[in-house]
């Protein structure tokens, strides 16, 4: 498998970087009231130092194609979390695959029992639900299946771990190390008792940032316990126990304004001071003291402000 060196202007090569491209979760959302945080669900882009990883192909992978049209290897992992329709939405719009047949896709799924995501997804992208099969499509997927818990050890080396979570279905959790940084993706996930989960813990441990999936307040979550998601809360007392360095929220709620997010991380911040609450387009070098944040003018204003971390 060849994966072509992809640099990105202004961070080192060795440099673990996140950036978010989706943070929504169960549907998208558009509006004014949704600008700051952003209204795409779920994609994160992963980069051990040159290396590629993309988390989810919820709508925000429509948005992380068109901003790397030119500069994407011809061979993508894209690692699925599980395939929940917000996130697997955005596949088939995903334009360098629509447009660019030496482009191959490999698609990771390790929820359905080793299975891989191949049957699923044709099912879902085909009449009547849909117009056209991913085969329609001009690139090449592969799909591959494995087992929640198992590592993922890809050709050139690259190892990549993963845990199953708590999540209607299955979830699958991913831990990066690269140049002694420690990033873990725990979406989607639903606590449960007694919490923190000992596993779990043992998985994120000493994480320089963690992921989280935040999607209810603690007045939502009992009218939606059994749904497959947490709070912020739940995230802060994992992050503790395991000792996390830095917390972001993710898969936030549809229906949560910026207003309201903004009064969530306040609370948030109060209670774990280098968490945050994720934006659409942010970027963080993990493990570095400052992340950038978009400006309240919204993730495509191109303004960005740093907040301490570490």
């Amino acid at each position: 498998m060849s994966h072509d060196p992809v640099p990105l202007p202004g961070i080192a090569k060795d440099d673990l970087v996140l950036r978010f491209w989706g943070v929504r979760g169960s549907t998208p959302v558009s509006g004014p009231q949704y600008a700051e945080f952003g209204g795409s669900t779920p994609c994160l882009e992963v980069r051990c130092g040159e290396r590629l990883f993309v988390i989810d192909a919820g709508s925000g992978l429509y948005n992380f194609g068109q901003n790397h049209r030119a500069d994407l290897p011809r061979e993508v992992d894209l690692l699925f979390s599980h395939l929940h329709l917000d996130h697997t939405s955005g596949l088939p719009f995903f334009k360098p695959a629509v447009l660019d047949c030496d482009r191959t896709i490999h698609t990771y799924c390790g929820n359905l029992g080793g299975e891989s995501a191949g049957a699923a997804l044709d099912r879902l992208f085909a009449p009547p639900l849909f117009p056209v099969t991913l085969n329609d499509l001009r690139c090449t997927f592969t799909h591959h299946g494995f087992e929640a818990g198992e590592p993922l050890v890809f050709e050139d080396g690259t190892r990549v771990d993963t845990i199953l979570l708590n999540h209607p279905q299955g979830s699958v959790g991913y831990r990066f190390d690269h140049n002694g940084r420690r990033l873990c993706i725990i979406s989607d996930i639903e606590h449960r008792d007694p919490w923190p989960d000992p596993a779990l813990a043992e998985f994120v441990s000493g994480a320089d940032l963690m992921v989280y999936d935040g999607m209810f307040t603690d007045c939502e979550y009992p009218t939606c316990r059994g749904w497959g998601h947490s709070t912020w809360q739940k995230g802060v007392e994992l992050a503790e126990a395991a000792g996390v360095k830095a917390l972001a929220i993710i898969h936030l709620h549809p229906a949560h304004s910026n207003t309201m997010l903004h009064a969530m991380e306040a609370d948030l911040k109060a209670a774990m001071p280098s968490a945050f609450i994720a934006r659409e387009h942010q970027s963080v070098v993990v493990g570095a003291e400052q992340v950038d944040l978009p400006d309240a003018l919204g993730p495509a204003s191109g303004v960005v402000r740093r907040i301490r971390v570490a």
